[in-house]
């Protein structure tokens, strides 16, 4: 919204204060200025001419030499080149050292041999943009009225020496989108009321409004309040200047005497008004429905629109004449020949034309009005003014009466407010007199009983309706910046951290020495995405109005988005990926609407941990790659329960051969294995390797403490063996037979071989392990650890049907 500082100045006394200083107060109150606008910052020696003579210049078609008067003790000569320059009239003149926009310097030269002493201006040579600049003068110069005092400034009759302060207007003070609105607001920060002119209709007696039309509407909760009145025997023509001036400002075009009034009131009421050509109508009836569905109208753009059933019309009575609060109709819009205009406003459902506007993408100062709502009290105020302004402008009458759709009068809401619960809020110490002076400044009638304020709100303020609005304005208008800055009262504790964070810090930790970056993904992913690697069974969690469907369910597994970014690497050439991410999971409450969130681990490795050297080549990491890192973590952490890991084939995306699930105890904490081949096909990804963890799961797993031990002051000894067994003899069952039958001097099994290909039963595989033996408290005998290395071998023999090498 712009605001003209020379039209606020009609309302209030400005005189004390400057555009800047007005600029800063209103920010500091609540609604951001977006910029100040110096109309003629730079423009000087612009003057007001009159045109005295005008010939010809010979060899040119469309060259003139003129005799200006300035207001000087000769006339000018100029030479001129716009097609509507005539003797007579009065124009803008740019003297010798003018500056133009753009530091233009007007200086004496000569056009084909002839002086000329300056330069006749066109509106956009000033700076003006051509979307405002009238139709008539586009292509040539712009004429000032008959009374303009030749020798003038003429930057005052073009409105270039008013200030523009830009406000950027949220959605809830669409009040301030009007000039007496913000007449309103300025006036609560100047402590002024604002001064109004007083309008008076004078009607024509003779002629009533019932006998040309009659207004109804199909829904009144689609348009509340519908009002017109008429405007006879008229003459469309060129609106005065100082409407043109204050059109142009406010960035709208002026169009004629009878658009330009309505543009105006626009803006002076913040109520959009609407002028149909009366005869045009060829009906006495006006008739507000829905559009019909695939109905058709052609608006004032030449547009034909096909409508729904979501779309508002003002109908004759049978065909659309406009499409509600958006755009007229071209079948009664107003002309030049036009002689008697029906005068709409009204109020309709912000919702249908905010939804109009969009679907048929024809947003408006109109439509953005209606949408975000309107002054109910003004009207019948806008109406009235607009008939005025119309009959003085274009000579016309006014019909007598105003024809409505219903006659209800919009009520004032009450809502109180405590002194006390000011000052608790805010952390002032207001008092009543403070209090209710602000109040008074925002024009709010009020009723005191005791501390409580009882405050009619005006129907300008359609914003305020709680106790809490109330709050907001006492606080804005007393000074955001004068309210003290306090800390909350309340006992010191000593902070720590909880297990969950000290854990959630300790992964972190190690995973990123063991080589892995962390990464930060988005929970909200696609469907499909969604569901895929889940570590139980859970439907997903859908939005109901996602901004993309790229983001639309909640993620049931971290791993989904690592391989997104593990393929991302790899699209830029990065083929070496080691990424972790640490984040939340979603799965599906039945006993409630919000999912289950649980935090999780995950890691992903894919190509090399290594690069080349001189020294030694990259070796591509595997299952095992990522297991030594996932076993060494857990085994850190000091759980009480034994860590394992047992072979499993019902996830579907996982290699069906290369999957476990993570166990401490018998408790299933987690997966770790291969991708399906198939899916890491899909992200062009190599084998790719992922674990996932809850860490609501680790949290609660049983922990042994830290015990330290002193160096062994015995040696040890060790004993190797290498054993011949099923290829579905897994390591894990080796391990736990050698544990079991180890004896109590058995400290660590090392498996240093694995075999299988030429010399080896097929179906078979060699196994080579190494055990280590040691007494603490003495030096081990070679019998006790051939005795305890015997019963392991007979065993391995006994158990696993194994062949001892």
């Amino acid at each position: 919204m712009k605001v003209s500082y020379n039209w606020l100045s009609d309302y209030l006394n400005l005189e004390n204060t400057t555009p800047e200083k007005l600029a800063d107060q209103i920010t500091l109150t609540g609604i951001e200025v977006d910029s100040l606008i110096e109309m003629g910052k730079g423009l000087k020696n612009i003057v007001v001419g009159e045109v005295k003579s005008i010939e010809k210049m010979e060899d040119s078609d469309h060259l003139n030499i003129t005799q200006v008067d300035v207001g000087e003790s000769e006339l000018f000569q100029i030479v001129c080149g716009a097609p509507n320059v005539d003797k007579g009239q009065k124009v803008i003149v740019a003297l010798p050292g003018a500056r133009l926009p753009g530091n233009f310097k007007i200086k004496k030269s000569k056009l084909r041999g002839h002086v000329s002493n300056g330069m006749l201006c066109a509106l956009d040579e000033l700076g003006f943009s051509d979307s405002v600049i009238p139709k008539y003068a586009e292509d040539g110069l712009y004429l000032l009225p008959g009374t303009a005092v030749v020798g003038e400034n003429a930057l005052t009759y073009l409105g270039l020496d008013d200030v523009l302060i830009d406000l950027d207007i949220t959605p809830n003070r669409a009040d301030a989108m009007s000039m007496r609105g913000v007449a309103f607001e300025a006036g609560a920060i100047l402590s002024q009321e604002p001064t109004f002119e007083n309008i008076q209709v004078t009607e024509d007696p003779s002629s009533s409004i019932e006998e040309w039309i009659s207004v109804s509407v199909e829904d009144p909760k689609d348009t509340p309040y519908y009002k017109s009145r008429i405007v006879t025997n008229l003459k469309v023509t060129q609106s005065p200047l100082w409407l043109q001036r204050r059109l142009m400002s406010a960035g709208i075009r002026p169009i004629d005497s009878v658009v330009d009034v309505t543009n105006y009131i626009m803006l002076e009421y913040g109520q959009p008004l609407h002028a149909f050509d009366y005869d045009l109508l060829d009906s006495k009836e006006v008739h507000v429905r829905r559009a019909q569905s695939d109905e058709a109208m052609t608006t004032l753009d030449g547009q034909e629109r096909v409508l729904t059933t979501e779309n508002l019309v003002v109908t004759n009575g049978s065909k659309p004449v406009a499409l509600a609060g958006v755009m007229g109709g071209q079948n009664t819009h107003v002309t030049g020949t036009t002689r008697t205009v029906l005068i709409e406003s009204a109020v309709f459902e912000s919702s249908l034309i905010r939804k109009t506007a969009q679907s048929l993408n024809l947003r408006s100062e109109s439509s953005s009005r209606f949408e975000r709502g309107l002054n109910l009290g003004t009207i019948q105020d806008a109406l009235d003014h607009a008939a005025v302004l119309m009959a003085e402008i274009s000579k016309g009458t006014i019909i007598s009466g105003v024809a409505e759709a219903n006659d209800q009068q919009a009520t004032e809401k009450e809502v109180s407010i405590t002194v006390t619960k000011i000052n608790h809020a805010l952390g002032t110490a207001l008092s009543l007199e403070e209090v209710a002076s602000i109040f008074t400044r925002l024009q709010f009638e009020y009723r005191l009983i005791e501390d409580q304020f009882i405050v009619t709100v005006p129907l300008r303020r359609w914003d305020i309706s709680i106790e809490a609005d109330l709050l907001e304005e006492v606080a804005r208008i007393y000074g955001y910046n004068k309210i003290p800055s306090t800390l909350p009262v309340m006992e010191s504790t000593p902070g720590e951290l909880t297990d969950k964070q000290r854990l959630t810090r300790y992964v972190r930790r190690y995973l990123e020495g063991s080589g892995l970056a962390q990464t930060i993904s988005y929970a909200l992913t696609t469907p499909e995405k969604a569901a895929r690697f889940s570590l139980k069974p859970s439907n997903t969690t859908e939005l109901d109005w996602p901004m993309s469907e790229e983001h639309k369910s909640l993620r049931l597994s971290l791993i989904s988005g690592l391989i997104d970014n593990a393929a991302y690497n790899s699209a830029r050439q990065t083929k070496n990926s080691a990424l972790y991410e640490v984040g939340h999971v979603f799965y599906e409450n039945n006993s409630s609407a919000l999912p289950t969130e649980e935090e999780h681990v995950a890691g992903l490795i894919t190509g090399s941990l290594s690069e080349n050297t001189w020294q030694s080549k990259a070796q591509a990491v595997d299952f095992f790659t990522l297991k030594g890192i996932v076993e060494e973590l857990l085994e850190s952490i000091g759980f009480s329960e034994k860590i394992s890991f047992t072979a499993i084939k019902t996830l579907e995306d996982f290699h069906p051969g290369r999957t476990a699930e993570i166990r401490i105890g018998n408790d299933v904490i987690g997966v770790i294995g291969q991708i399906h081949p198939l899916i890491a096909q899909k992200f062009d990804l190599e084998d790719t390797f992922v674990f996932e963890m809850s860490i609501e799961a680790l949290v609660q797993s049983g922990k042994d403490p830290v015990r330290y031990q002193t160096i062994p002051k015995y040696p040890g000894t060790s004993r190797d063996i290498a054993l011949l067994v099923q290829d579905t003899v897994t390591h894990n069952q080796v391990i736990a037979t050698i544990e079991s039958n180890g004896g109590k001097w058995l400290r660590n099994i090392q498996l240093f071989d694995l075999y299988q290909g030429e010399h080896i039963r097929e179906g078979q595989k060699s196994l080579g392990y190494s055990l280590s033996y040691l007494n603490p408290e003495a030096t081990l005998k070679e019998d006790e650890v051939n005795q305890d290395f015997e019963k392991v071998k007979a065993a391995l023999v006994q158990e696993l049907d194994a062949e001892i090498r």
